[in-house]
């Protein structure tokens, strides 16, 4: 009965080994494959740990020149990138130690090795099989290529090689105004970096309410942003790309490609067990269940919610369906953040969404310099809070912030959102005095 458990698990980043954990906490017998060497996947090795320890060390740097409306001084100030990536690769070292000690602490067995399906309960790795109850799939994903004559060209890099990058480019130009793109552009802008950015779409962050957007594409310095065109060639010296017809080029010394991300679905074996996936990633409805009874899918292979918080969440439901707990998996009420400068933070639906949907809607803003905390702290920066209200029921739908920290209160928003709390309810919330939390309510005195 040693290779007979509970659950297996292929896959260990977010989605992974939080599964894992919650399965671990409730006594089961649980089989964590991962075919890299570390656990936590490409957000904690690769993604989101990683470019925030950079965009930190950029940020403080920017800061400690701008600091003097502040009455702080900072003579001489320097930004030592070989020192802010041995940072990154510390805290990234720390928090993987930290995954691993968490799946001692719940007798999660860690195995690392490729994994495919042989049928509905037995995986095979490293010529060994391993059968369990319930097979969860958390396989992630990878970068989106581009079929760009040139890509293969040295100083072509993705997002996982831009991060060992050990020195740092004088003309580096970004592919994709997504939120990868837009976050390596901050980094390099915030070090006086002069950097271009080339998005197909008309705006920036499509999917981001648009006012937000455009706010962020004006506030961000040394950046400049070529919208409504495509690259075309990259040689070792320029990229050219067509904009309405018009062929152009300008000179490169470093191209970042941050053209999105796909599923993984191949090599898994997932055609040899009938299971229901195609290039858009693994079928799966709101409990995570795949067609094939037993199969869960979780995370970024579903295509459903490519977000780290997301696949915690579908972990959560995956894990309490299989063990008998009622669960489901809702998407809207899912914040998503951009962490720029100045940051951004989303959740619930935008004006642009509420109206392409046919609703019914009233929008509100209010500038972040009326907001006392705000003001003490940020000086003469700018930001908005705008939400969106269903007109029929009062309830708030959406809301989108630009300016300060407000990625660690979206949450709020974001609960009030999944309860379907009115205006009024919002209104007898009180909120902490003086907090830039409180634009949430303010706001809505706008309407």
């Amino acid at each position: 009965m040693g290779n007979r458990f509970d659950l297996i698990i292929i896959g260990a980043g977010p989605g992974g080994y939080l599964a894992a954990e919650r399965a671990g906490a409730l006594g089961k017998k649980v089989l964590l494959i991962e075919k890299d060497s570390t656990l936590g996947g490409v957000c904690l090795n690769r993604g989101c740990i990683p470019t925030k320890s950079l965009l930190n060390s950029a940020k403080l740097y920017y800061n400690s020149l701008h600091s003097s409306q502040f009455g702080l001084k900072v003579l001489q100030a320097e930004y030592d990138h070989r020192q802010a990536l041995d940072w990154k690769n510390k805290t990234v070292a720390k928090i993987t130690k930290g995954v691993a000690w968490q799946m001692k602490r719940y007798n999660v067995e860690a195995l690392q090795g490729h994994a495919k399906l042989a049928d509905r309960e037995t995986v095979e790795v490293n010529g060994n099989v391993y059968k369990a109850d319930h097979i969860i799939i958390a396989s992630g994903s990878s970068a989106a290529q581009l079929s760009i004559p040139g890509k293969e060209l040295n100083h072509v890099l993705g997002s996982d090689e831009l991060l060992e990058l050990q020195d740092l480019p004088q003309k580096p130009v970004i592919i994709g105004a997504g939120v990868i793109g837009i976050e390596f552009a901050s980094f390099f802008s915030l070090l006086g970096i002069p950097v271009t950015v080339l998005e197909m779409e008309q705006e920036i962050l499509p999917g981001f309410d648009r006012e937000i957007a455009i706010l962020l594409r004006k506030a961000m310095k040394n950046t400049t942003f070529i919208t409504g065109c495509k690259a075309s060639e990259i040689d070792s010296k320029t990229i050219t790309y067509l904009k309405d017809g018009e062929q152009k080029a300008i000179a490169a010394d470093l191209v970042l490609i941050a053209a999105g991300r796909k599923p993984n679905v191949n090599g898994l074996g997932l055609e040899d067990v009938h299971l229901d996936f195609n290039s858009g990633g693994i079928a799966v409805n709101d409990r995570m269940q795949t067609n094939v009874p037993g199969i869960f899918a979780v995370g970024d292979v579903t295509g459903k919610s490519m977000l780290a918080h997301s696949a915690y969440r579908m972990a959560e439901v995956a894990v309490n369906v299989m063990f008998g707990k009622d669960d489901r998996m809702r998407y809207g009420a899912v914040p998503s953040v951009v962490y720029s400068y100045p940051e951004i933070s989303s959740v619930g639906v935008t004006e642009e969404q509420a109206k392409k949907e046919g609703r019914r809607i009233k929008t509100a803003k209010l500038q972040l310099q009326a907001n006392g905390r705000f003001v003490a702290e940020h000086g003469n920066q700018r930001g908005v809070c705008k939400i969106v209200i269903d007109a029929q029921t009062e309830a708030l739908i959406g809301l989108s912030i630009i300016g300060g920290h407000n990625s660690e209160m979206i949450f709020g928003a974001a609960a009030m959102i999944e309860a379907e709390w009115r205006i009024h309810d919002i209104k007898e919330v009180i909120f902490p005095h003086p907090t830039v939390s409180e634009m949430i309510k303010d706001t809505l005195w706008e309407l």
